[in-house]
């Protein structure tokens, strides 16, 4: 019996068989879609009543990649669309037509230092090294847009790494930026399971000036910490004037909203160093617990 064999599997693969569906005689039961395979019936699986099957897909999607390529942790970074890269910046104010627009745009150079400091971070983090099984930590996750979106993947790129983006679908489309890699560049509908993508395996997460998406993503996460839905981790709020400049977080103590303690939750930055130092130090005090 040594030169017995058991196969594997006895069913067809699904693709087999999505294949030789294909060469059915035409007859007018085969040509109605009630026959088609289910799987491969597009007008069925976007029936209003199949929305929870694809919500299964598109957290399952994602996630089996993931998986298959290793990812075992994430370095997550937040941030506008909107803010130039600082060698682009200047074309903002050339573009503006009156006062108004003059001051936006003077504004939103000041904060393109924070591309850099993105890019600088990003490749940081990407420089952590696989664990003992080859697993990979760390890896550089951003929207997969322009602008600070940009700067964290082309910050993991230029060290040589692959790097995550988590688009989504919009009014008007937004192809992902040309650094993140291809065999990692998931598309999603619902904002709800691309924010569950963004922090099932994140490790740390810096958020950088932006507007509603970024608020959005970032308070989402610090409701999770704060109602024990998730264990803290490090979350970098970079650029304080902006940021206390928009939240009145003292405020909100004040008038017994959130807690005191609450504003333990995150920190404050403005340098990659600093940043990627807060992530360390937080792991550093985990392994000595």
């Amino acid at each position: 019996m040594t030169d017995t064999k058991v196969p594997s599997r006895v069913f067809a693969p699904a693709r087999e068989d999505a294949e030789s569906a294909q060469g059915v005689i035409s007859t007018p039961q085969t040509e109605h879609p009630a026959y088609r395979l289910a799987f491969q019936d597009m007008d069925f699986l976007l029936r209003e009543d199949l929305r929870p099957i694809r919500f299964q897909l598109e957290l399952l999607k994602p996630s089996l990649l993931m998986d298959e390529a290793k990812i075992a942790s994430l370095f997550v970074i937040y941030g506008s669309a909107r803010i130039p890269e600082p060698a682009k910046a200047q074309a903002l104010l050339d573009l503006a037509t009156d006062d108004r627009s003059r001051k936006i745009a003077e504004r939103l150079i000041e904060k393109s230092k924070y591309y850099d400091v993105a890019r600088e971070l990003a490749g940081l983090a990407s420089c952590f090294p696989q664990d003992e099984n080859g697993d990979r930590h760390f890896v550089v996750t951003s929207g997969g847009g322009p602008s600070i979106m940009e700067a964290a993947n082309r910050g993991a790129v230029e060290k040589g790494c692959e790097t995550i983006g988590l688009n989504i679908v919009l009014p008007h489309e937004q192809a992902p930026n040309e650094y993140v890699t291809p065999s990692l560049s998931f598309q999603f509908h619902y904002f709800a399971l691309r924010k569950m993508h963004f922090l099932l395996r994140a490790r740390a997460v810096a958020v950088f000036p932006g507007g509603f998406g970024t608020f959005d993503e970032s308070f989402e996460l610090l409701t999770l910490i704060q109602t024990g839905k998730i264990a803290p981790i490090p979350v970098l709020f970079y650029g304080k004037d902006f940021w206390q400049r928009v939240v009145n977080f003292d405020a909100l103590c004040e008038e017994g909203v959130i807690s005191p303690r609450d504003l333990d939750l995150f920190h404050f930055c403005e340098t990659a160093e600093e940043g990627w130092e807060i992530v360390q130090d937080f792991y550093k005090d985990k392994d000595g617990q």
